[in-house]
């Protein structure tokens, strides 16, 4: 839920930021915790130091992870469509089989 502005001060890769944020100090925290982590570990496996170099690959492997949270939800919602279907239509047929809709 998004709260009042704030400024929020976090440290990514050695590099003091002020962030302006209504997403709450916290989350935001986390945020750049994660991006820090993943840009020193991108570095590891890469053997770079370049900061900007590190930014964008960063900024690749969340775009990554969010396109294939977004296709993972597609194929979820299109399950649950199908079930719910399939659901109504045992649901009519156990209705027009009952007892009661024979009187």
């Amino acid at each position: 839920m998004a709260g009042k502005m704030q400024n929020v001060p976090v440290e990514i890769y050695d590099q003091p930021y002020n962030l302006r944020t209504d997403s709450g100090e916290q989350y935001t925290q986390e945020l750049a915790r994660a991006v820090d982590a993943t840009m020193r570990a991108i570095g590891e496996q890469t053997r770079s130091y370049d900061s900007v170099k590190l930014a964008v690959l960063a900024a690749l492997h969340f775009a990554d992870e969010c396109q294939r949270f977004k296709i993972r939800y597609s194929h979820l919602q299109q399950a649950v469509t199908e079930k719910a279907i399939l659901f109504t239509e045992v649901l009519d047929e156990g209705l027009e089989d009952s007892p009661a809709a024979k009187r």
